[in-house]
């Protein structure tokens, strides 16, 4: 057997006395003011009693930390609620519905402080064909509005849908938002999609999160689903 592998069984039998022996550092409390370590802020020797309140109060300090990093995510989570929120009941009071796909695009530029928004949506009835929101838009598109999963967010990679905003040679990164029937349910066609652009290449990263974006989604395709019946008395 080798020194490495006796002082390894040498610490390893050390540590096993002691947790089975607490009281020895009763007996020897001494030993506790004698034994000196290397602190962590630096090259001097401490006690062993104070090594440990270094390691406690680091401890506490990161803890610390991790609490205001709660505080401050759960502070910016309730104001973009609050936001979706506030831009949803916008929607709730739109009488005309043709209006709809404006008042998405400006609630979420106005809200969100998104400089472009796009949107179309496609199969509606008979009365909206031939609007704005329903041009420009090839089988190609919405394909690739079926299979996203998830909101896409990443750089400008020139996708079809960029042309679709007022001015897609500015936009360094966006996010593509699929619109589709019912709980916006990922196995379910699309019957439109909402894009959003920014000049920042860090806006829509593609390691955000994106359970606010699903939910703008949601609530998107549950007032556009309006575009999809007949107006009544038709």
């Amino acid at each position: 057997m080798n020194s490495i592998e006796t002082h390894a069984m040498n610490d390893s039998s050390i540590a096993e006395y002691l947790l089975q022996h607490p009281e020895f550092f009763e007996r020897h409390a001494e030993m506790l003011s004698s034994v000196q370590l290397s602190s962590g802020h630096g090259q001097r020797a401490v006690s062993l009693q104070e090594r440990q309140a270094e390691m406690l109060r680091d401890k506490i300090k990161g803890l610390e930390q991790r609490i205001m990093e709660m505080v401050r995510n759960s502070s910016e989570n309730s104001a973009i609620a609050h936001k979706i929120h506030r831009w949803n009941c916008g929607l709730s009071a739109v009488q005309d519905v043709r209006q709809l796909p404006r008042a998405i695009a400006t609630g979420i530029q106005t809200e969100f402080d998104v400089p472009q928004v796009g949107i179309r949506v496609w199969d509606v009835a008979g009365p909206y064909m031939g609007s704005l929101f329903t041009m420009g838009v090839s089988e190609d598109a919405k394909a690739f509005a079926t299979s996203l999963t998830m909101p896409f967010c990443g750089p400008n990679l020139g996708f079809e849908p960029t042309a679709w905003l007022p001015n897609p040679e500015e936009v360094q990164s966006m996010a593509l938002l699929t619109l589709r029937d019912g709980q916006n349910d990922s196995q379910s066609a699309a019957f439109g999609l909402l894009v959003l652009g920014s000049p920042d290449p860090l806006r829509f990263d593609a390691t955000m999160g994106t359970e606010f974006l699903s939910r703008i989604a949601e609530q998107a395709s549950a007032a556009l689903g309006r575009l999809r019946v007949l107006p009544s008395g038709n």
